[in-house]
């Protein structure tokens, strides 16, 4: 038996250690991609199991939905009304800046053309929402950063990033094939964006009503609706050619339909969650699957790994310098920074485009910049995941305050508030 005095002590102590819950979590994420790697890349593994590729392409469709109506779920509505300038900047600085230099780097180093340099540029600025949301969304549930809706800040900002991304890669891609005019490119960018929040609102709006909170199974109802216009949206959006419009388009109908869902938002969350743990091994299984490694040039490896350093550098310190002022204390903005790190979903579904697109051509010069492009957009994954996984799981526990509720006392007397940790504190 310990005194209570002990027994506090004792309490505060467990308080202040990290949950090794989203330790574990990275880990056997990454054991997944390992996986996926082994699958595609070992001859005899290789003949034994075959990946369509279009079904491949589905299924990560599949799963980019359901981590984005994840995301829309757990926005916080009062951090991002109060974070909207920061969530900006955030999610527009650090992906042109990083863009911006690695078409430099990489023009000098691989001598690539300005256009194919801004193309992989693009390719490599976007963050990975299949990394950085659900580490948020571990940190939200644990109550690390709550405080100053720092969870809500990177997943909201993570789908402007990839869709930034998306319309500057897509941009480049139809000035290096000339698939059109260059203002018609940026205009449809535009118009994704445009055409995925009123689609978003739209649907959200319509969710917030149907079905009635009377009926039975509301929970299960609301649930598949969610999920089903989701993936509707992601592949919709693929479909017309918008693919940009999709991932905005779910994550503002599903924000919107958790504002009329306030009694039921956490029975559809813990929904969604048992679909995130069906479809996780399968997006990074399969992410894994894409990276072949004799497609990767031995000559621009090192070269690459030079411009990617060079890039997340940059990143880094942009991302530092944009999140100045916005009351963020030094060691909240260390891990702003680290969190925007992770690329593994949009370089895998677009890493490989330029190069199908320079077969189709069946120019030589046009291949060989292509393989240049899928090799570092390889490079990134294998890189940037594991160190940007890692560094949430480890660096979130210590860096951000942590927002603890007061439990009620039993006996009905007032809370010694001086027993207990501090509602907001700060881990070393």
């Amino acid at each position: 038996m310990m005194c209570s005095c002990c027994a506090s002590s004792f309490g505060r102590l467990r308080s202040r250690c990290p949950r090794p819950r989203g330790l574990i979590n990275l880990i056997v994420t990454k054991g997944m991609l390992l996986a996926g790697l082994v699958l595609r890349n070992v001859p005899y593994v290789t003949d034994a199991v075959y990946v369509d590729a279009a079904w491949s392409a589905a299924l990560r469709s599949v799963a980019l939905s359901i981590i984005l109506a994840r995301a829309g779920l757990g926005l916080d509505p009062s951090a991002l009304r109060r974070l909207k300038a920061v969530c900006l900047r955030v999610a527009v600085g650090p992906c042109v800046v990083e863009a911006c230099v690695v078409a430099v780097v990489s023009h000098f180093l691989l001598a690539l053309p300005w256009a194919w340099g801004f193309l992989l540029g693009f390719v490599l600025a976007a963050v990975s929402p299949a990394v950085v949301v659900p580490s948020m969304l571990l940190l939200q549930k644990e109550g690390y950063g709550t405080e100053k809706g720092i969870p809500t800040l990177l997943m909201a900002a993570g789908s402007f990033d990839d869709i930034l991304a998306i319309t500057g890669f897509s941009t480049c891609l139809g000035v290096t094939f000339s698939t059109g005019s260059t203002w018609m490119s940026v205009l449809k960018g535009l118009l994704e964006v445009a055409g995925g929040v009123l689609g978003g609102i739209l649907v959200g709006v319509f969710l917030c009503f149907f079905p009635g909170a009377d009926q039975e199974d509301v929970v299960a109802t609301r649930s598949f609706l969610l999920l089903a216009f989701s993936i509707f949206a992601v592949f919709f959006t693929q479909v017309v050619g918008a693919s940009g419009a999709g991932g905005l388009c779910t994550l503002v109908l599903a924000f919107l339909a958790a504002l009329g869902w306030r009694a039921d938002k956490m029975g559809v969350a813990a929904i969604l969650g048992r679909c995130w743990d069906v479809f996780q091994p399968l997006l990074f299984g399969l992410i894994g699957a894409e990276i072949v490694i004799t497609t990767l040039s031995l000559s621009t490896v090192g070269l690459g790994v030079a411009v990617i350093a060079i890039g997340l550098v940059v990143r880094l310190a942009t991302t530092f310098a944009v999140v100045h002022g916005a009351g963020f204390v030094l060691k909240e903005k260390f891990f702003i920074a680290i969190a925007w790190l992770p690329k593994a979903t949009v370089q895998a579904a677009i890493g490989s485009t330029a190069l199908d697109t320079a077969r189709d051509v069946g120019d030589e010069t046009l291949v060989k910049f292509g393989l240049d492009v899928l090799t570092l957009a390889v490079l990134a994954i294998l890189i940037t995941a594991p160190i940007g996984a890692l560094g949430i799981g480890l660096a979130g526990p210590r860096l951000l305050s942590r927002q603890v509720k007061v439990p009620e006392p039993v006996d009905g007397s007032p809370a010694d508030r001086s027993e207990d940790p501090a509602i907001f504190e700060s881990r070393l």
